[in-house]
């Protein structure tokens, strides 16, 4: 056994060994802790990896098991795989893709719900006209809420990887909303003409957008137009027995189904 390592990986510590880290040499790992690469040191003198410190545990776990052992639960597969292309380790990359191969498997058929809710807000809002005059105004705005339940995590990351909220300037990703792996609930409003764009943040009120169509949805139609191009890349299509026509036209509800 070689003496100990202490590193510094995104400000997570972990004790291995050198051989360990270049136990498969043209890695990442394995140039740096070779000499090919050099390492930067942490204020105690740790050698210090800017990644992610959380995901590093399955990668060195690999590397002294040569076994990638996820958690059944694991959300986090596209971190992972960026971490996993960042460090470089070939058969570790082909093990992260025979895993999401099995997760896309156990997937095979899966069911989406949605259903949908659309209010009008009087919304009160202050206009600049000049340096010193300001004017109060109303609009009316719309809120629309999506209640989304999918038997298939990956659809609903795959949602979320094309949905964002616009809020403060930004653009997030909805992934970031996704507390439970089977369940998503979208709050946001259309815009509204004249509205100033600081309202927007200081009443705490999101747009949302489709990307990397840059395209925002303002009605349910479009958000239905919208998640149905989604579902149908995925595999899924219309459930002809639920929910009755005159629901699913007039965009209360959305049930879909996939076979595979």
């Amino acid at each position: 056994m070689s003496e100990p390592i202490t590193l510094n990986v995104g400000g997570k510590l972990y004790t291995t060994s050198l051989s360990t880290l270049t136990s498969f040499p043209d890695s990442m790992l394995g140039a740096m802790f070779s000499g090919k690469i050099p390492t930067k040191k942490d204020s105690q003198g740790n050698c210090f990896i800017d990644r992610d410190g959380k995901i590093f545990r399955y990668i060195l776990n690999f590397l002294r098991t040569s076994h990638l052992d996820l958690p059944e639960d694991f959300q986090e597969m596209g971190l992972l795989r960026r971490e996993v292309d960042f460090y470089q380790i070939q058969p570790l990359i082909e093990a992260l893709q025979e895993k999401e191969v099995e997760l896309s498997k156990a997937e095979k058929n899966a069911m989406l719900n949605i259903t949908l809710d659309q209010k009008t807000q009087t919304v009160h809002f202050t206009v600049r006209e000049a340096p010193q005059i300001y004017s109060l105004s109303s609009s009316n705005m719309e809120v629309f809420s999506a209640h989304i339940f999918s038997t298939s995590c990956l659809f609903l990351k795959l949602l979320g990887s094309k949905l964002y909220y616009c809020f403060n300037g930004n653009l997030s990703s909805i992934s970031s909303y996704l507390q439970d792996p089977n369940h998503l609930t979208l709050d946001w409003v259309a815009s509204v003409e004249g509205l100033p764009e600081e309202e927007y943040t200081r009443q705490n009120l999101k747009r949302l957008w489709v990307v990397p169509d840059n395209k925002q949805i303002n009605s349910f139609q479009v958000f239905v137009e919208e998640v149905l191009k989604i579902a149908m890349s995925d595999g899924f299509c219309i459930d002809s027995s639920h929910p009755h026509t005159s629901d699913f036209m007039n965009n209360k509800i959305i049930r879909l189904i996939r076979y595979k």
